[in-house]
């Protein structure tokens, strides 16, 4: 999947994210909004990641992501 498909269908996915990383509040999914580099922050922030970890936890999202993400 394309991050900047991820990215501007960001409001269709939030559930997706929060699904996967739990400890992310409704807050900061919005700061997110999107943005990998914020993502990375906020896993790293609330999981106490490293960058390379939190890194490599959204490429494993990000591959699994299908276009049945983005349908209602």
């Amino acid at each position: 999947m394309n991050w900047d498909r991820i990215e501007g269908n960001w409001k269709q996915i939030k559930g997706r994210v929060q699904e996967q990383w739990g400890k992310l509040t409704d807050d900061d999914i919005d700061v997110v909004d999107g943005r990998r580099e914020q993502l990375s922050g906020k896993l790293q922030e609330r999981y106490g990641l490293a960058t390379e970890r939190a890194e490599a936890e959204i490429a494993a999202w990000e591959r699994r992501a299908t276009d049945d993400w983005f349908r209602h």
